[in-house]
């Protein structure tokens, strides 16, 4: 196992920059995901680490090992694809086997690596099929059972799960997380989920347009979102964000409606701002202001429901069965604790949390 650093790493396509001095570090041992939209550099950023893409300007390490001029086979590394990669004319052990045998390593390693590989990721019986004889979460943990084989001191993960269903996506993030649990081999992972995000890493990387916004735990990213894209990048249902200013001890929103200010706020009067409050920090209250139901969305586990509030839409989120319809009013109010402040020129956290 090894560390990955990261340090003012560019990257560029002729004239177009793509990562604009990226500075991460990853410790030994640790589960990264890179998340953010299509296009903002995550996949880039893993294939450079990987060596598939040279290194415009900036430092990559592996280790103690600086590897911007090191090829691909001689980083140590793993890569687990989004498309499986595999040979569909070899049975699962030959096609886990693969890079053992193009090293020429003996068979008693082979077979004992082989041979571990698939009695930790369920594949034991299956070693004599073939790809086209496996669902898709069985082709996935082949994927996964050669990167393992390889005993590398980094897995690199291209969103391996996008071609999955959406039931077998949530069995295979658990797998994927007890699999690190076990080897504890540092992994970097990229996806544009970010439920997969929240629900696997030790810390996530958010990245915008090549530029990275926050670099922290799950749980301070949700609670203390460092700017206006990750507090709406972060979180389903997104953060409801309400545009106002600070007047007379109070957020009033545009459409007229006065808000408590969030905890630990530190702004001047009559300075514009930006609130946020997340869906489930909205309560039902009788002393809550009005709104007007549009749709209503059970869940099983919660309701959802999209009302507006001064003409203002918003999203809540009740773990209390409701029995409103649209065109109903329903009465609300924010938990100002759990509210959120944004400064409205800099897209910037303005408040703490208590």
């Amino acid at each position: 196992m090894a560390s990955v650093s990261l340090k003012q790493v560019r990257k560029t396509f002729g004239s177009t920059e793509v990562l604009h001095g990226v500075s991460v570090e990853i410790g030994d041992g640790e589960f990264v995901i890179l998340v953010g939209p299509s296009g903002c550099g995550k996949s880039t950023l893993l294939r450079m680490i990987a060596g598939l893409e040279n290194v415009t300007h900036g430092e990559i390490a592996i280790g103690a090992r600086v590897v911007n001029d090191v090829a691909p086979k001689e980083r140590d590394i793993a890569m687990v694809f989004q498309n499986y990669a595999l040979y569909p004319h070899m049975t699962v052990r030959d096609n886990m086997a693969f890079s053992l045998a193009l090293a020429k390593a003996p068979d008693t390693v082979v077979e004992a690596r082989v041979g571990r590989a698939a009695q930790i990721l369920g594949l034991a019986q299956l070693l004599h099929r073939y790809p086209r004889q496996l669902s898709g979460g069985q082709r996935q943990r082949v994927a996964m059972g050669r990167a393992i084989v390889r005993d590398p001191q980094v897995f690199l993960f291209d969103e391996p799960l996008s071609n999955l269903d959406a039931k077998l996506r949530v069995q295979m993030r658990a797998e994927i997380k007890q699999l690190h649990q076990r080897l504890r081999t540092t992994t970097v992972y990229v996806t544009h989920d970010q439920i997969e995000a929240m629900t696997m890493a030790d810390r996530i990387v958010v990245m915008n347009a090549g530029h990275v916004e926050q670099v922290g735990t799950p749980l301070e990213l949700y609670d203390r979102p460092a700017n206006l894209f990750v507090a709406g990048f972060i979180g389903s249902p997104a953060m409801n964000l309400l545009e106002g200013q600070i007047d007379g001890g109070v957020f009033r929103a545009r459409s007229g409606m006065d808000l408590p200010l969030p905890a630990a706020t530190e702004c001047q009067e009559a300075q514009t701002a930006i609130y946020g409050i997340r869906p489930e920090h909205i309560q039902l209250r009788d002393d809550g202001l009005p709104a007007t139901v549009y749709v209503v969305e059970p869940t099983g586990s919660e309701t959802q429901v999209i009302a507006h509030w001064a003409g203002t839409p918003v999203v809540c989120a009740f773990r209390e069965r409701v029995t409103a319809r649209p065109g109903d009013t329903i009465r609300i109010a924010p938990e100002p604790r759990l509210a959120h402040l944004f400064d409205n020129v800099t897209g910037l956290r303005i408040n703490g949390l208590q």
